[in-house]
């Protein structure tokens, strides 16, 4: 079996296991019509499912679990993962807050017990995504296509995968349905230029746990609850709202004019 080969079957074995094992959590969830059934944990289940996939996958094909990124790579990228979302989740809602489109509250938190207990608890749960979508798929997709296709696949993959929650559950901001999925569809597919480059660049599977765990708890966490809506804020803030997509889209401008210093993707002979 020649290389290109071997990474569409990982690729599409991955998604197929995924896709199963997605669909117990999806069923529970859309049956009770919230994420917060049973404490939380079918979610939790679901951010896990594309990492097991990912893992079951790679046993299938090699035998072992190499390739998914697992060493460390220069601190500077990890550095950059994390405060990558806090950049680009306060240029939106700064923006937003400027515009007089929504009001800035207070934090009613201690700031450094949120960091450190929430960063924890947001990486778990990031990392068994990150496993798939960045661990596995970008990786092997990039052994067989462009960096422009291997986001725009990756993040689509990504998006999609969280859209029966938005439709049939209440993962959502309360605007139109189909409004919050159209912006929460290009504001993954634009971050995911930027999980994908600094994954390739990197060489780690870890950068991805930190840019999803900050993007997790900075925008959900923190700038959401610290914004005051003041009529029609939702409609521009939250990951379903204009503001974070039209961010997205030049951070992938960013990274997409970068593509030419990404290292070459090494293909197993």
């Amino acid at each position: 079996m020649n290389p290109a080969d071997a990474a569409r079957r990982k690729v599409l074995t991955f998604l197929a296991l995924t896709l199963v094992l997605s669909s117990i959590s999806w069923a529970r969830v859309i049956s009770a019509g919230s994420l917060g059934v049973d404490g939380g944990k079918w979610v939790l289940a679901l951010m896990w499912s594309p990492g097991i996939s990912a893992l079951i996958t790679r046993l299938i094909y090699q035998k072992n679990v190499r390739g998914e990124g697992w060493g460390w790579g220069e601190t500077r990228w990890q550095v950059l993962s994390y405060f990558l979302p806090m950049g680009y989740a306060a240029v939106a809602y700064g923006l937003v807050w400027a515009a007089g489109l929504g009001g800035i509250g207070s934090f009613q938190r201690n700031l450094l017990t949120f960091v450190a207990l929430g960063s924890l608890q947001s990486c778990f749960s990031a990392l068994g995504e990150e496993l798939g979508w960045r661990g596995l798929l970008v990786p092997e997709l990039a052994k067989i296509t462009s960096f422009t296709r291997t986001s725009l696949i990756s993040g689509g993959i990504w998006a999609l995968w969280h859209t029966p929650l938005i439709l049939f559950a209440d993962y959502n901001a309360g605007t139109s349905t189909a409004y919050a999925t159209i912006c929460f569809i290009v504001m993954v597919m634009g971050i995911s230029f930027a999980f994908a480059w600094i994954r390739l660049r990197s060489g780690s599977v870890w950068t991805g746990m930190f840019l999803h765990a900050s993007h997790n708890l900075w925008i959900q966490g923190f700038f959401d609850r610290v914004t005051v809506n003041t009529g029609k804020t939702l409609w521009y803030t939250t990951e379903f709202g204009a503001a974070l997509a039209i961010v997205a889209v030049f951070v992938a401008l960013f990274f997409w004019k970068r593509r030419d210093r990404l290292p070459p993707v090494p293909v197993p002979a």
